[in-house]
C-alpha cells in the first residue's frame, strides 16, 4: 500500500469492516488513495457472526499490516434496569407470576457477554424486517461513538467509509440514488463527522477485482455458495439458510438454544428467530429455527423436498460470483 506523509490537519479516514466484500474493497481503497497514516479500520463485533469471518478479519489485520478495532458492545447499563422493571412492573401490568418468576432468573444470571443474545434478552424478542433493531444497538451506535471518542481525542474530522452498493438491493438504490444521475456518496453529519460511500456504483466484479489487484483473497465464504457473509439473520434468504445448516449446523443449534433463552423472558413464552406469525402457543412449534432449515431444503413454494440439493457435499466450492472456475 502506498504511505502518504502524515498531516496534522487532514481527517482520519475511518472504515467500517465487516469481513464482506464491499467493505474489504472498501477499506482497500482508502488505503490506495491515504495511506496507512490516515486510515483506520474498525469492526463491530456483533456476536452472531460466522467463525470464518472472524479468521478474515484477522486475516485482513495481518496482511494489510494495521490494526482493526474490535468494538463489542456491553449491554451491562440496559440489563439490570430492564431487570428491575420486569421484577416492579410486570406484575402491575397481569403477568403471570411463574412467567415472572421465569425472566427474572434468566436476569438473575446476569449478562451472557454475547452482544446478540443479551441485546435479543433485553427486548424480550428476536429482530425483524420491521424491528431490524440489531444494526442500530450492534454496529451503528457503537462505531458512531467510536468516531466521535476520535473526533475529540485527536481533534481531527473523521470521514466514516462506507461499503455500501446500489445494486444491492432495490431498499439502497432507493435511498442513496439521490437526484438524476447523482448518488448520494457523502453526508454532512456534524461535529467534523461525515459518511462517505465511494462504493455506490461499483458492481460485485469492481469488488473482486480490487481484491485481486491488492492480492487479498476474498472471505471464504463466498467459496461456499453465499452472497453475502454477515450474521445469519432475518434477510438470510432460503439458499443461505440452506448453507448455514448443510456447512455450520453447530451454529444452527446455538440459535436454537438462543430460542429457548428469549423465549424465557418472552410475556407470551414464545421468540423465534425468524418470524412466525399466528397464534403464540405454536409459534416455536410452526416457526422455530429447524422448522426453517426444513423449508429450506425444500423446492415448488415449499411442497417437496429439493432431491438435487440434498447431493450438495458440505466441502465442494461453490460460489454465485465465479469465484471457483
Amino acid at each position: 500500500m502506498n504511505r502518504l506523509p502524515q498531516q496534522t490537519d487532514a481527517p482520519i479516514h475511518l472504515v467500517s469492516v465487516s469481513g464482506g466484500k464491499d467493505s474489504t474493497a472498501t477499506l482497500l481503497l482508502a488505503l490506495e488513495l491515504h495511506g496507512s497514516d490516515n486510515v483506520r479500520a474498525v469492526f463491530a463485533d456483533t456476536g452472531n457472526e460466522h467463525g470464518a469471518t472472524y479468521a478474515y478479519v484477522d486475516y485482513l489485520e495481518q496482511t494489510l499490516q494495521m490494526p482493526i478495532v474490535r468494538l463489542r458492545r456491553d449491554f451491562t447499563d440496559m440489563w439490570w434496569p430492564r431487570r428491575d422493571y420486569v421484577r416492579d412492573k410486570w406484575p402491575e401490568k397481569g403477568v403471570p407470576p411463574e412467567i415472572v418468576a421465569r425472566a427474572l432468573a434468566v436476569f438473575e444470571r446476569g449478562p451472557t457477554g454475547n452482544p446478540f443474545l443479551d441485546l435479543c434478552i433485553i427486548k424480550a424478542r428476536f429482530p425483524s424486517r420491521m424491528a431490524q433493531f440489531c444494526t442500530q444497538f450492534l454496529k451503528t451506535q457503537p462505531l458512531t461513538e467510536h468516531a466521535l471518542e476520535m473526533i475529540e481525542s485527536t481533534g481531527r474530522a473523521v470521514w466514516s467509509w462506507q461499503g455500501i452498493r446500489i445494486e444491492e438491493s432495490d431498499s439502497r438504490r432507493k435511498r442513496f440514488r439521490g437526484t438524476g444521475s447523482c448518488v448520494a456518496h457523502f453526508d454532512v453529519l456534524g461535529g467534523g463527522l461525515f459518511n462517505y460511500r465511494p462504493l455506490l456504483r461499483w458492481t460485485a466484479d469492481d469488488v473482486f477485482e480490487a481484491h485481486r489487484i491488492k492480492g487479498i483473497r476474498p472471505n471464504p465464504l463466498y467459496l461456499q455458495g453465499r452472497t453475502r457473509v454477515g450474521c445469519l439473520c432475518v434477510n438470510s434468504g432460503k439458499e443461505e439458510v440452506r448453507q448455514w445448516d448443510l456447512r455450520d449446523r453447530e451454529h444452527i443449534e446455538r440459535l436454537d438454544e438462543w430460542e429457548q433463552i428469549v423465549s424465557e423472558v418472552s410475556k407470551r413464552s414464545n421468540a423465534t428467530f425468524f418470524p412466525s406469525p399466528g397464534d403464540n402457543d405454536t409459534a416455536r412449534e410452526r416457526g422455530g429455527i429447524w422448522q426453517v432449515v426444513q423449508w429450506s431444503k425444500t423446492t415448488r413454494g415449499g411442497k417437496q423436498f429439493d432431491l438435487l440439493a440434498q447431493l450438495d457435499e458440505s466441502t465442494s466450492c461453490s460460489s454465485a460470483y465465479g469465484l471457483c472456475e
